[in-house]
């Protein structure tokens, strides 16, 4: 394994974008409103977009029947199950604003629900909102249909449903088996419970089972932490997404019940992720990048392989990069050269509806400069690999010229082997991996610009 020192944790323990998006979502600003993203939408409808290229869509559900104290989702926490039913109704009135501008029937290979918890809807409800999506789009076959499932909140019966309704991708929220952790975070879902869950699923036929891990929670350890790593080698899914819980107490209100103390430090930390490296890669796993590991035959594993990885607001993904229309409150959307995000309260987003508008209330045009650096910080996070040439003969730039200062600032990270730099373009190395966060920074016109920090995740 490669080994993280001492004096590469230091210099590398910064916050950081996680970079599912480029400009990140902090930039958008509110003079892009509903008018310039309807705008968008209809300026697909007239292009080819909308002909060659799939939809994306992705449905934020927001509420949620208890709160996990380590959480930084958009969510409402409540037991009363008719509030849904009013959100299903805007959703759908939503969509039928979407369809005024896009037209109805465009043809979407991507599907994702997400929260909050999307199976904290009823039966009938999934039923539901699905029949409206169908009613007002073309599912192609073969695409990717997937949903976030808390544990808690389903059967094998619930997830035949699913299974029934289209989605043929689960993701599950495990965060940790350790009984401890689960207390210190108000999670407590047994491991039994989840081995269940996915032995259903996989007799069921989905495509791809996803669990998701958090290291850096209270109480946790590298010892107790590996435990978590052996029962998931057990229990085996397709993909493991692992990711690095961002202590942001200031920002969510919910992180406020964890006990500082109880955090481990930024080496137990860097300590864990390496150790899960070694478990997963022992286990056949293949490291997709940063947060992502896959089964070989798995189609994410596979697109890794063939340099076809993407990556969008979702983490990473198999299918190419299209258009993302985003459906309910606080929803991120990216249609043509522009993002968007819906109204982060219900009470607003209902507003905009009610008066018959998209309830898009920030955003960004992106320009050509953001469009170029997009596609550097893309191909570092997915393929770890910047090529001049095809940057040049796309963009008619000569990147050299153009990135002569983060070229000459990836100097030091090369003498610390992070990065190979030649006449080629930059390339990461295995250690670099480690911090690619890092590495696409350098590419960032913005964090270049405002040096603070301190809204985003540490990298590691």
């Amino acid at each position: 394994m490669t080994v993280i020192t001492p004096e590469l944790l230091q210099r590398f323990d910064v916050s950081g974008p996680r970079y599912t998006s480029y400009p990140t979502a902090d930039r958008f600003v509110e003079a892009f409103g509903q008018e310039e993203y309807a705008l968008a939408l209809q300026q697909r409808k007239l292009g080819t977009a909308a002909k060659a290229l799939p939809l994306s869509l992705y449905v934020h559900i927001p509420f949620c029947e208890s709160l996990c104290y380590y959480c930084a989702c958009n969510k409402i926490i409540t037991k009363h199950h008719d509030r849904a039913d009013v959100y299903l109704r805007y959703l759908a009135r939503e969509v039928d604003l979407h369809t005024a501008h896009c037209g109805v029937g465009q043809h979407v290979s991507q599907l994702h629900f997400g929260g909050g918890t999307p199976t904290f809807l009823s039966d009938e409800g999934l039923r539901e909102l699905m029949g409206m999506l169908r009613r007002s789009f073309t599912f192609v076959p073969g695409g990717e249909y997937s949903i976030e499932v808390d544990p808690r909140t389903v059967t094998p019966e619930r997830l035949g449903l699913l299974a029934e309704l289209g989605f043929n991708r689960l993701s599950f929220g495990v965060q940790d088996f350790d009984p401890e952790v689960q207390k210190a975070v108000h999670r407590i879902q047994p491991a039994e419970q989840v081995f269940e869950l996915v032995a259903a699923a996989r007799q069921i036929g989905f495509d791809s089972v996803n669990v998701d891990l958090i290291y850096g929670l209270p109480r946790q350890t590298p010892e107790s932490f590996d435990r978590t790593l052996a029962q998931v080698a057990q229990l085996r899914p397709d993909r493991i997404a692992l990711y690095a819980y961002a202590h942001l107490p200031e920002r969510f209100k919910a992180q406020r019940r964890i006990i500082n103390t109880e955090l481990p430090p930024a080496s137990a930390k860097v300590n864990m992720l390496a150790r899960s490296l070694a478990a997963f890669m022992d286990a056949g796993y293949v490291y997709v990048g940063m947060d992502h590991f896959a089964l070989p035959e798995d189609a994410l594993a596979v697109a890794k392989r063939q340099g076809r990885l993407h990556r969008n607001f979702q983490g990473y993904s198999t299918q190419p990069d299209c258009d993302l229309i985003a459906l309910g409150v606080s929803a991120i959307g990216k249609v043509g050269a522009t993002y968007s995000q819906n109204a982060k309260t219900l009470e607003e987003y209902y507003d905009f509806i009610d008066q018959g508008r998209l309830p898009v209330v920030r955003g960004l045009a992106l320009s050509r400069d953001d469009l170029v650096r997009r596609t550097v910080i893309m191909a570092l996070m997915c393929q770890g690999e910047l090529l001049f040439e095809p940057m040049d003969s796309a963009w008619l730039i000569d990147s050299r010229s153009y990135f002569a200062i983060e070229l000459e600032q990836l100097r030091e990270m090369q003498g610390q082997g992070l990065v190979e730099v030649n006449d080629d373009g930059v390339k990461v190395t295995a250690l670099g991996w480690f911090f690619v966060r890092g590495v696409a920074m350098v590419f960032d016109r913005y964090l270049q610009a405002d040096r603070n920090r301190a809204r985003f995740s540490r990298i590691i």
